[in-house]
């Protein structure tokens, strides 16, 4: 877990983690029914209440673990998924995250009576805060209303559990509140039960049809784009990945995602342009390396310097030596491309690629660029990062402007 971060000079700063356990299904009975008179699965519901407070959270620059972390930590400890906590458990739980605060909780469901109305049902729903480092929870809070108001009952749950949190963080209620874009009920349901899918062909279905339902809303979206992108349908990914907006927070992943679909159709200025977007934000090591694959394939000159910004934010990763190196052999600076060979084998012995172009640069052959060139195989060796680290790198920037003095103070 990103429980601690390093700064420059290898001094460490501690990372504020949240953990949001799936909430308890609390109801007399597990199903209620659709409008159609079907028995529908209500497990969903805990699910969403989760998600949200996990959104929260992240949106307040404090690292919520992801569900495939909590899924992991419950089948290491034998914990049913949804299933009611005793105390003990939940400790257990944290300390398996490592998280600092821990949040859990329950709903309880009531069907509506005949001919009470178009509402589903009504919702109660119960939760607790726990500061682990403190050895203190909070009292419960409880939020109520109808089923059809459930995502606004998880906003209010939110802002109260931020409250308890991380009350220095917090914004006033209303702000809070404006910050998340209305969606289709049923949208989030099909969502949700997305996430819960245990095949990707019934994820597909519900993203879809979450989808269709709302297009404002981002998140599937990113799902479908996921989805394509690990059966390399790239044009397909990006399609559905160029849908999530600047507003959802699922934004700046989508857009790296999208930049590897592009660069993999091979349309390497719009790769480009998804990369410069992402690295505005987050301008970290497996952005500019990326963003300078792109520009290196379209044999631009930033392409060196980006790779340089790589490799500074990590010299010890031995693709930005290779690409730095390859893009310095590239444009014939031989000299200071074997530099970069060099440190790529002394971090990768077995790295044939880079022995042979070190071979290049020493007998000062550069690439020959032809139809029929032998060089052919030496063309687009650019390699790409797929791993996306914005999490960590936003909770260092959180941590180091908050040491930062305030203006006004002397």
């Amino acid at each position: 877990m990103f429980s601690l971060l390093f700064c420059a000079g290898g001094s460490i700063l501690s990372a504020e983690t949240a953990a949001v356990l799936p909430f308890a299904n609390g109801s007399v009975g597990n199903y209620a029914s659709s409008a159609s008179g079907n028995a529908v699965n209500l497990d969903w519901i805990g699910e969403s209440i989760a998600e949200t407070l996990r959104d929260a959270f992240t949106a307040h620059n404090i690292i919520a673990l992801d569900r495939d972390d909590i899924q992991e930590a419950y089948h290491r400890l034998n914990l049913r998924e949804r299933a009611m906590l005793t105390m003990a458990s939940v400790m257990k739980a944290g300390e398996a995250l490592d998280a600092e605060h821990v949040v859990y909780g329950t709903f309880e469901f009531s069907p509506a009576s005949p001919g009470s109305g178009e509402s589903r049902g009504s919702l109660k729903v119960s939760a607790r805060v726990v500061d682990r480092l403190r050895m203190r929870e909070s009292s419960e809070f409880e939020e109520s209303g109808a089923l059809e108001d459930l995502l606004t009952l998880e906003a209010h749950l939110a802002w109260r559990a931020l409250t308890l949190a991380a009350p220095n963080l917090v914004l006033p209620e209303a702000e809070f509140r404006s910050l998340r874009a209305p969606i289709r009920l049923d949208a989030r349901e099909n969502y949700i039960r997305g996430l819960m899918a245990k095949s990707v062909e019934q994820r597909e279905k519900y993203f879809l049809q979450a989808a269709r339902l709302d297009a404002r809303f981002g998140r599937p979206c990113y799902q479908l784009g996921q989805i394509h992108y690990q059966r390399k349908e790239y044009r397909q990914a990006a399609d559905w990945l160029e849908k999530v907006g600047p507003d959802d927070i699922t934004y700046h992943r989508a857009s790296f995602f999208l930049g590897l679909a592009r660069f993999q159709s091979g349309d390497y200025a719009a790769a480009q342009k998804a990369f410069q977007t992402v690295a505005a934000a987050a301008p970290l090591g497996e952005v500019y390396n990326n963003m300078a694959a792109a520009e290196s394939r379209r044999n631009l000159p930033q392409a060196v310097e980006d790779f340089r910004k790589a490799l500074e934010g990590d010299p010890s990763d031995p693709v930005y030596h290779f690409n730095t190196g390859y893009a310095l052999w590239k444009k014939g600076d031989f000299a200071a491309a074997a530099d970069r060979f060099r440190a790529a084998l002394d971090r990768d012995p077995d790295d044939q690629m880079s022995t042979l172009l070190l071979g290049r640069c020493l007998k000062k052959q550069g690439l020959r660029v032809g139809a029929n060139s032998a060089d052919a195989r030496l063309q687009n060796l650019e390699r790409l990062k797929t791993g996306f680290e914005e999490r960590a790198y936003l909770q260092l920037k959180s941590l180091i402007n908050s040491k930062k003095p305030a203006a006004n103070n002397p």
